[in-house]
């Protein structure tokens, strides 16, 4: 059957058949579209700007039926402080009476052709299979916690020279806040419109409130996306640019004491927050969130934001989906001392998987961690290097595509 079909791009004349795959794969009902503020055929509607501004591929029958399809996501990011183009993968799915013909697998080799193209150099996806994704070159790289406080160990409040005021979401106000705070926070997704049309995707944004912290200065510091429901207060998320936009949001919440039992929310930084609390036997959950996979690694080696000076070493790569990637990739510095790329065995070599170094770059694992649980394998001294020259502050990522 496979010998029949073909890849093309899935334009804005298959949104029906994209949207009739997408429902069946994720088992998307009519009740959870009415739940997250949907009416009949407004999320058909709202797939429109996917075609428009995103790269989707599918496999189609001679028939032209869309029977297998994925999709590329045109995004930035933040890495360790410098701005990389992403390739955010979504809508990957099969009808399953194709499944097992390998079209996924090709899908896949195609989509990071084309983000190589694109020099989208890091790719990230939210998967709904680890170990599938693992086997093609994705690694988890943030994680999703959640957190329960009773009223009685809510933070003591703490005063603040500013103020909060509740806006609506939406406001420009609360979008400029976002976007200092992701230019400032390692693996944070920079939203422009596109972004936050899917970062409210799933959720009626209308049942939401934005409480933004300003300081003394009137300027906004900090904000909150939050509801209360049944003596519930529930965040979204919250982020701030200083300490002081935290306590401010803090109190907030804290003036809700009459109204609530607990506070149940929702946290991206990949630390627990117990620690931070006077009271701190909360209940906490933890589970990987979203994976990375480094593109293609010499552009992306090149254009990497290293810590501290690096001494002459080489990484021996191996790649499942993409031939480009395997093999070797020495490091060291050129005639104008900028970090060069080669493809020779140079200083001493340090030997994983495309998995391992994407996780290790993206800093969500160590390289000591990884070394200890033989995910990578080199000498002490290269060891220590990469411990140097890897900045250490991990992944905040609390997108969903």
């Amino acid at each position: 059957m496979k010998h029949k079909l073909r890849i093309k791009p899935v334009t804005l004349k298959y949104i029906d058949q994209y949207n009739a795959l997408m429902r069946y794969v994720f088992q998307v009902t009519d009740r959870e579209l009415q739940d997250s503020g949907y009416e009949d055929g407004e999320l058909l509607r709202s797939k429109r700007p996917v075609l428009q501004e995103a790269e989707v591929f599918g496999w189609f029958t001679p028939d032209d039926e869309l029977v297998s399809q994925i999709c590329i996501y045109p995004c930035e990011v933040n890495i360790h402080g410098k701005i990389f183009s992403m390739g955010g993968v979504t809508g990957v799915g099969t009808y399953p009476e194709y499944a097992n013909m390998g079209l996924m697998n090709e899908l896949i080799t195609h989509a990071l052709e084309k983000m190589r193209k694109a020099k989208q150099y890091i790719s990230y996806l939210y998967p709904y299979s680890i170990p599938y994704y693992r086997r093609k070159g994705w690694e988890i790289m943030s994680d999703h916690m959640t957190f329960t406080i009773k009223d009685t160990q809510l933070p003591e409040r703490v005063e603040v020279p500013g103020f909060v005021e509740r806006l609506h979401v939406t406001d420009e106000e609360v979008k400029s806040v976002y976007d200092r705070y992701a230019r400032q926070m390692h693996g944070a997704l920079i939203r422009n419109k596109f972004e936050w049309d899917e970062y409210w995707r799933w959720e009626n944004e209308d049942e939401r409130t934005a409480a933004v912290y300003y300081d003394a200065k009137k300027q906004p510091q900090g904000c909150m996306f939050y509801w209360v429901e049944d003596d519930i207060f529930h965040i979204k998320e919250m982020f701030y640019m200083n300490q002081e936009a935290r306590h401010g949001l803090w109190n907030f919440i804290g003036a809700h004491f009459s109204m609530i039992d607990a506070v149940n929310g929702d946290n991206y930084l990949n630390e627990p927050m117990a620690f931070e609390l006077k009271d701190s036997q909360i209940v906490e959950t933890i589970e990987p969130y979203f994976m990375a996979r480094i593109v293609d690694v010499a552009e992306f080696l090149k254009a990497y934001p290293w810590n501290d000076d690096i001494r002459p070493f080489h990484f021996v790569v191996e790649d499942p989906s993409a031939e480009w990637n395997n093999g070797i990739f020495g490091l060291r510095y050129d005639e104008n001392d900028e970090p060069e790329v080669v493809a020779e065995p140079i200083g001493k070599p340090v030997t994983l998987d495309i998995q391992t170094l994407s996780t290790m770059l993206m800093s969500y694992k160590s390289p000591t961690y990884l070394y200890k649980t033989e995910r990578l394998k080199t000498d002490a001294k290269t060891l220590r290097l990469l411990e140097k020259i890897i900045p250490a502050e991990k992944p905040y990522f609390s997108d969903y595509f």
